[in-house]
């Protein structure tokens, strides 16, 4: 059974899913590094194929990765809101919630979210706005997780306690 970590962008998904792997005995796969192998970059995808190419090109790897052996996987922030996506993420394992409290996750979105193409280009309230109008469709999606973790503090830590977590389960 697969472990898949979802959350929006900045929870951490990659760093603990690498965190996370070796603790489970797993391998680790980061569905946006596995679309990147297919399609090259993704912002640059994005930009000239747009959204539901990029969706469905996600959607695509998502089924491959879910046929295959079990693993990590990092989801990418929107996956589980397309189709029937988070229903075969459900079947195909346990789905677990990166949590991050909004003033945390602005703080990381400031830091590192310049690269994603769903906030190109947009600083200070302008940039919460957008965080906050993509955040609240997603939500209820993310609390259908089996397991929700608040995912603060160091990855490390994090993992452990999604371990921790499945083991109890």
């Amino acid at each position: 059974m697969h472990v898949q970590l979802i959350g929006f962008m900045c929870t951490g998904k990659s760093r603990i899913g690498r965190e996370l792997a070796p603790l489970l005995g797993l391998p680790f796969h980061d569905l946006d590094r596995v679309v990147e192998n297919r399609v090259g970059p993704i912002k640059p995808f994005f930009e000239r194929q747009g959204e539901e190419a990029f969706r469905a090109v996600e959607t695509e790897v998502l089924h491959e990765l879910l046929a295959g052996p079990p693993g990590v996987i990092s989801m990418g922030g929107g996956t589980p809101c397309e189709g029937d996506n988070l229903q075969r993420m459900k079947a195909a394992g346990t789905v677990v919630w990166l949590d991050v409290p909004l003033d945390v996750l602005m703080s990381r979105v400031e830091r590192a979210g310049g690269d994603r193409p769903l906030l190109a280009g947009l600083k200070g309230g302008a940039l919460r706005e957008r965080v906050e109008a993509l955040l609240a469709p997603r939500l209820p999606f993310y609390a259908q997780a089996h397991i929700r973790i608040e995912a603060v503090g160091g990855p490390e830590d994090i993992a452990v306690r999604i371990a921790e977590a499945l083991q109890a389960r």
